[in-house]
């Protein structure tokens, strides 16, 4: 466990933490005007170890060596020249911090995006330590600047990670569909027509990465994936990203409490620890492994019921319902990767030097 400290004057910022996994949506963009939860579970911190947030640089003004440097291997739009290593906390998480009222409106919409810069301060010297991330389409986060805070263990002792099996026992898995909220609807919160289902964003953004795994695994061939729910997910884009021909690859789930993956499999889809961030890896290790968040990759492994939204149950005695226009138990439009995560992705494989991966990129709408 630790704390984290100003680095001014070393009062406490945070409550105990216990370090876990990046989530793979951390930075992710989502709809417009949507209404994202926090992104951190409370008690938990996660670290980013590339450079993020201002300033930023242009990919004209980078030199091809720098950016090969930082494993960036294809053009993106800018790429940040802040200090690797931020820390992401939830918000409720924080102690002794005050927001900046000058930074407060930097590049905001709805709410606080940290464009301009640390927008929270230590209360005790003023100190700018962290960025409170609040705006719509994002997930609600503090990120603490790792020039600013101080890492400190905490009195008790942190759990060790979960073994796979512990997680195939008290792991959830992730639902694939959610009601997503509206910002600042004047029915008021609780209304139901502030809501609409939706494609979980998390699955979204896990789709994003495993899908820029999926092509290169693919080596330009054609990729069928299980049918059933990993179906809906991957194999419509991948038939429009891949050409049709003859020797597919094929793909499978793979992971604890599976059987063994069937044996014309080329690809896997495995889950990654949720604690550690690490790869399970298979008993023999040919095929290529494609990461898959633990919760979305249970889901996806061992399936539950769709379960209605709201969910079921019966009212108390005169209270009576105003959702007269509840939202559908399911999306009613096809899924969709979200191309932010598989762009991020993508650009970080040294296979998207190759020339029919770099047209894949840039022609991607």
């Amino acid at each position: 466990m630790f704390v984290f400290v100003c680095a001014g004057c070393g009062a406490e910022l945070t409550n105990p933490l216990s370090h876990v996994a990046l989530p793979v949506h951390a930075h992710q963009v989502y709809g417009n005007g949507a209404q994202l939860p926090v992104l951190m579970e409370s008690g938990t911190f996660a670290v980013e170890p590339e450079p993020w947030g201002p300033p930023w640089r242009k990919w004209e003004e980078i030199h091809p060596d720098e950016t090969a440097a930082r494993g960036i291997y294809a053009p993106v739009h800018a790429l940040s020249d802040g200090a690797p290593g931020a820390i992401v906390i939830a918000p409720g998480d924080a102690r002794g911090t005050v927001l900046i009222p000058e930074n407060r409106g930097g590049g905001y919409c709805c709410g606080l995006d940290g464009a301009a810069g640390p927008n929270v301060a230590c209360m005790e010297c003023a100190l700018p330590v962290a960025s409170r991330i609040d705006d719509c389409s994002l997930w609600q986060a503090m990120w603490l600047d790792p020039n600013a805070v101080l890492r400190v263990p905490a009195d008790g002792v942190d759990a060790a990670p979960l073994t796979w099996a512990e997680l195939m026992t008290e792991g959830k898995g992730t639902p694939p569909f959610e009601p997503i909220a509206r910002w600042g609807s004047r029915m008021g919160a609780g209304h139901w027509s502030n809501y609409w289902c939706s494609w979980s964003p998390q699955w979204e953004a896990a789709a994003g990465r495993a899908l820029a795994h999926l092509l290169v695994a693919s080596k330009g061939r054609p990729v069928i994936v299980p049918d059933g729910l990993a179906g809906e997910v991957f194999q419509r884009t991948l038939d429009n990203m891949l050409p049709a021909g003859p020797q597919p690859r094929y793909a499978d789930l793979a992971g604890p409490g599976r059987p063994a993956p069937d044996g014309d499999a080329d690809i896997l889809l495995v889950p990654t620890h949720p604690q550690t961030g690490e790869l399970w890896t298979p008993p023999a290790p040919a095929a290529y492994s494609v990461p898959l968040p633990f919760g979305v990759w249970r889901w996806l492994a061992f399936p539950e019921p769709d379960l209605p939204v709201p969910t079921s149950g019966v009212l108390p005695d005169g209270v009576l319902r105003d959702d007269f226009d509840p939202p559908a138990t399911r999306p009613r439009h096809p899924f969709r990767v979200d191309s932010g995560t598989f762009r991020r992705t993508l650009v970080r494989l040294p296979s998207v030097r190759s020339p029919w991966l770099r047209e894949i990129l840039e022609n991607l709408t």
